[in-house]
């Protein structure tokens, strides 16, 4: 997996001398009518999922790493916060919120003292807390760059949530002030942590399925009602493009490393209805081909305008087929390999394992200096490869990289 994550230096050569910065930036209308959420952070209300314990969980082990969430949302109530209380070597040691009576509830709800309460005005002062080596940043895209930067100013290890941030040029700002902070930097890619996803990793290196001739992804469901005051992932200062960044960028990952190459060549076209609300920032769909090296492609579809919801990954090779339908889910995955007409139902493990052991592994790599799978490189890796796509969209043409 290590190929896929080129050096540094060869992605500032990829971005810089073969895309132009945001061109597809003019493709995407202005709202209009109400306010946009605004691009900084702010305390929002109650999410509409995500549960709380019912008691705190018990005291850390000797030598655990202490987190810090940042950005109390649906994800960081429903998935992060219990990880991190569920992980072996790591811990929720305070909480960041815009939101004091939200953060007042979830920090009651984990144990923690009220200094351990921090706002966004008063964040700098977790420099001096201890208790705090490390910080989950579960905000918004638009805002991962500026807040990651802040958290390393402080002294802290950052595991900052997909994707990395809304451009290449911040992606680098990430890696450089984590660089100078010497300090870690980790993308929360959880599939990489997930049994079925690692698992299909292993057939497609041992050529389960013979040399692959095509993987298709898919990543789609139908979004309600709303607009640019209402929820961020339509907000293009927060969002980016919209549903490649969130959902779709599951599909991108899971063409990478299921064929263990980088694309030499991408053709993309994106859609944005007119007179909608939900996308008068952002796009509607996007759909991908990438070309491998080996004569391989994948057929990337992204959307949130399309019913059925899907969230599926197919390889094709020679000598068979691998079928991940659910693919990359929280939970509920399904993985199908069939060769000489045969197929087989694989179940290599539980999927709600994998938000425990991407905080591990950070933890991990905090404590033991050992090498981060999903580092900083790889999220610039991927907003390169992103950048590309809007890039053929916008100019109707194949790039080729």
């Amino acid at each position: 997996m290590t190929g896929l994550i080129h050096s540094r230096r060869r992605f500032m050569v990829l971005s810089s001398a073969t895309l132009a910065a945001a061109p597809w930036l003019a493709s995407c209308a202005s709202a209009e009518g109400g306010a946009a959420i605004p691009a900084k952070a702010i305390g929002m209300p109650w999410p509409n999922w995500g549960e709380l314990p019912d008691s705190p969980p018990p005291a850390p082990q000797e030598g655990s790493v202490g987190f810090a969430v940042m950005g109390l949302g649906g994800y960081a109530i429903g998935k992060v916060l219990p990880a991190l209380a569920n992980g072996q070597r790591c811990h929720v040691a305070a909480v960041v919120s815009g939101n004091p009576e939200k953060a007042k509830k979830v920090a009651a709800a984990y144990g923690l003292p009220e200094d351990a309460i921090y706002s966004y005005e008063d964040f700098d002062r977790i420099a001096d807390d201890d208790r705090v080596e490390a910080v989950y940043n579960v905000l918004p895209t638009g805002l991962h760059m500026r807040w990651t930067e802040k958290s390393f100013a402080a002294g802290k290890h950052v595991l900052c949530e997909k994707p990395m941030a809304l451009s290449s040029e911040e992606c680098e700002r990430m890696i450089a002030a984590s660089e100078a902070a010497g300090k870690k930097l980790m993308i929360g890619y959880r599939c990489h942590f997930e049994p079925f996803n690692l698992r299909a990793m292993e057939l497609m290196r041992d050529g389960a399925v013979g040399p692959i001739k095509s993987i298709e992804t898919a990543q789609q469901y139908m979004m309600g009602p709303t607009d640019v005051s209402e929820n961020w992932r339509v907000v293009r200062a927060l969002a980016g493009g919209g549903p490649l960044e969130d959902y779709g960028l599951y599909g991108l990952q899971s063409a990478l490393y299921l064929s263990g190459e980088m694309p030499v060549a991408v053709k993309a076209v994106t859609e944005q209805p007119a007179n909608d609300p939900r996308f008068a920032e952002i796009f509607s769909s996007v759909t991908t081909e990438l070309r491998f090296p080996s004569g391989a492609t994948a057929h990337l579809y992204t959307s949130y305008n399309d019913a059925p919801s899907r969230n599926l990954a197919r390889v094709e090779g020679e000598a068979g087929v691998l079928l991940m339908d659910p693919a990359t889910g929280y939970d509920g995955q399904k993985m199908t390999l069939t060769r000489d007409g045969v197929s087989e139902d694989l179940v290599p493990g539980d999927p709600n394992v994998q938000f425990a052991r991407m905080c591990d592994h950070m933890a991990a790599a905090i404590r033991d200096g050992s090498e981060i799978l999903t580092p900083g490189e790889m999220g610039l890796r991927d907003i390169v490869l992103i950048e590309a796509i809007y890039r053929s969209a916008a100019e109707g043409r194949e790039i080729t990289l």
